[in-house]
């Protein structure tokens, strides 16, 4: 892949890949579903609702990281500060995304804990249902328990502690020139 020379043609290629990622969401999910692509300010299905709550419970745990690893949550190097968006959180979630929120998505749609009837439409917004949000926040928790071996560390970690430790990864690069490893797990 030949390099990039700006953050937008970055931001570009990322946009690019993201479209292509969320048009082959429709063949992983459960036939009842619907998922014509992601879109947020209103989630227009029940899978955008459940991605931008997921999403949203992802960014608490990563701001609490940052916040801890010392560093500032609204000064980034991808995303722009952006009507008081946090910036460093964005950017460290990234790599989070997939690993996490999305794979517990595609996990509660197909192993049938969440169904379409524990959402609510009210002008053309989706909802979780009050038991749906619960049963999501368990599904959540147990997630951000689940344990790997980290690819850097070579022991078992969860992926809390994970977030946790790439945040301390981010900021000794920042701070110390330490290279940085993003999280890839296989």
């Amino acid at each position: 892949m030949e390099k990039q020379h700006s953050i937008d043609q970055v931001r570009g290629i990322e946009g690019l890949a993201a479209r292509e990622y969320f048009a082959g969401w429709a063949v992983m999910l459960a036939e009842d579903w619907h998922f014509s692509g992601r879109n947020r300010r209103p989630p227009s299905d029940p899978v955008n609702a459940l991605l931008s709550f997921g999403y949203a419970l992802l960014r608490s745990q990563v701001t609490a990281a940052t916040h801890i690893a010392g560093l500032d949550p609204y000064i980034g190097y991808l995303h722009e500060v952006h009507h008081g968006q946090p910036a460093m959180v964005l950017d460290l979630m990234e790599e989070f995304r997939p690993l996490v929120t999305d794979n517990l998505v595609l996990s509660v749609i197909n192993n049938r804990a969440i169904q379409p009837k524990d959402f609510t439409e009210s002008l053309g917004a989706y909802r979780l249902s009050e038991s749906g949000r619960r049963t999501f926040l368990q599904a959540f928790d147990r997630k951000m328990n689940d344990t790997f071996k980290h690819p850097v560390f070579g022991y078992q970690c969860s992926y809390r502690r994970a977030i946790a430790l790439q945040a301390r990864l981010l900021a000794k690069h920042l701070q110390e020139g330490i290279p940085y490893k993003g999280l890839a797990l296989r």
